[in-house]
């Protein structure tokens, strides 16, 4: 079968070569495709969803590694109290990188 493909993409004058050709570049891009791309948009979602989730008096991780706690939520920010010297902090959603606390309907899933 192998030796059967390789004969074929090296006559160039066949329209097989062309197809065989088209099938190997396919296949390169749809191994990329669920190598790379889908998981990190797996992960975005989650991402998303942790974000979306977010409570007031949540224990959170900044992208910074600043720890500390929601005080207010915004649509977009959110103020958040530093554990060190619980100075208060504004800061977007999207750095927020992980969110200590365990809700009880999230452990349940």
């Amino acid at each position: 079968m192998n030796f059967e493909l390789i004969t074929l993409a090296k006559n160039p004058n066949s329209t097989t070569s062309l197809i065989v050709m088209v099938l190997v570049y396919a296949v390169l891009f749809g191994g990329m495709y669920f190598i790379f791309i889908r998981p990190n948009r797996k992960k975005q979602k989650e991402e998303q969803k942790m974000r979306e989730n977010l409570q007031v008096g949540d224990e959170v991780l900044t992208i910074g590694g600043i720890y500390g706690r929601v005080i207010s939520l915004k649509e977009d920010s959110m103020v958040i109290e530093s554990k060190a010297d619980r100075s208060k902090l504004t800061i977007a959603r999207w750095a927020l990188q992980q969110n200590l606390t365990v809700h009880d309907d999230v452990a349940k899933k």
